[in-house]
């Protein structure tokens, strides 16, 4: 398979594909759950400026039970869409299959679509990729790493009048956002955008995530010591002595490869991040670590999945997410 699938060049064709991940057994209705349906011809909405003979609606399907019409959209990302269904289903391949992440603009060319649409699309497509929670991470016999970074450029890079007078020795992690994540050996990773990172922020990520009957592996950081208590072991690298690995068990190598990946991706493609849509990146991310092991079709089609029950609007996008 390629970018020249069909699913890709007509919107017929994806809308097609995306009945058959989200309607195995037939036509499913969003609004009181009957498989009763029957598919109704191509029908003619109402005029509009945009299209003065009205739009042509394909796929739409009627419920036998509660009357309501809907098509596979409804319930999803796509939903109240005016984009093609082929450029959702192409710019979600993109997304997934680009290790450090694809820009906005890259995106926007590429659709053929303005920055902000494509913009928007991108931030709909992370809500897809978001895990819902689900199991802890770890468990018996298992071992979790957690780890803090700082997303944010460097004071020393700044004008001297943003920098002020005397700021080049205070420190480097002023004004950058705290991101918190954690990673099991061999599994996955989860990342939190937090407002700063204190024993109880560290606390509260790590009991309602990781099983308690996990090793756990850190850095020296302090709000560590209470919480690795309650764990079955608590292991401990001092980075501030040059010590990394201990014995070969001992270290947080593992997700510093996963930050490695989040701050080449932000770095070099996204360079500037806000903080009210951090998380969303993150999630990003953590998508693209957790299914390392599968091909980027197979990628695609597990976010095309996980579209179905969630909905972003542009209001909802610009929320800070809660801290």
């Amino acid at each position: 398979m390629d970018i020249f699938s069909p699913r890709f060049q007509s919107e017929d064709a994806a809308r097609e594909h995306l009945e058959a991940l989200h309607w195995p057994d037939g036509p499913f209705c969003p609004h009181c759950g009957s498989t009763n349906a029957k598919r109704l011809p191509p029908q003619k909405g109402r005029k509009t400026k945009a299209h003065p003979e009205g739009m042509i609606r394909k796929g739409v399907v009627q419920c036998n039970d509660c009357r309501q019409q809907y098509t596979v959209t409804v319930g999803t990302v796509f939903e109240s869409s005016k984009v093609p269904l082929n450029k959702w289903l192409l710019a979600n391949h993109l997304l997934c299959a680009s290790k450090k992440g694809i820009s906005g603009h890259q995106m926007a060319r590429m659709l053929g679509v303005t920055y902000k649409t494509a913009w928007f699309m991108m931030h709909r497509i992370r809500e897809a990729m978001k895990d819902d929670g689900g199991d802890p991470m770890g468990g018996y016999g298992e071992t979790v790493e957690a780890d803090e970074t700082y997303v944010g450029g460097k004071i020393s890079n700044r004008h001297a009048k943003q920098r002020g007078r005397g700021e080049k020795k205070l420190s480097p992690f002023r004004d950058k956002m705290p991101v918190v994540s954690l990673v099991e050996r061999g599994g996955r990773v989860r990342s939190f955008h937090v407002a700063n990172v204190t024993g109880e922020t560290l606390r509260h990520i790590l009991v309602t995530n990781a099983d308690r009957g996990s090793w756990l592996m850190t850095d020296e950081h302090q709000g560590y010591k209470n919480v690795g208590k309650e764990y079955v072991g608590h292991g401990v690298v001092s980075h501030s002595r040059g010590e990394y690995v201990r014995s070969t068990y001992f270290h947080t190598n593992t997700i510093e490869g996963f930050f490695s990946l989040l701050k080449r991706g932000i770095i070099g493609v996204y360079h500037h991040v806000s903080e009210a849509h951090l998380h969303r990146y993150t999630t990003e991310f953590d998508f693209r670590y957790n299914t390392r092991d599968l091909n980027d079709f197979e990628r695609a089609e597990i976010a095309l999945r996980g579209s179905k029950g969630k909905r972003l609007t542009y209001r909802r996008t610009g929320a800070v997410a809660a801290q």
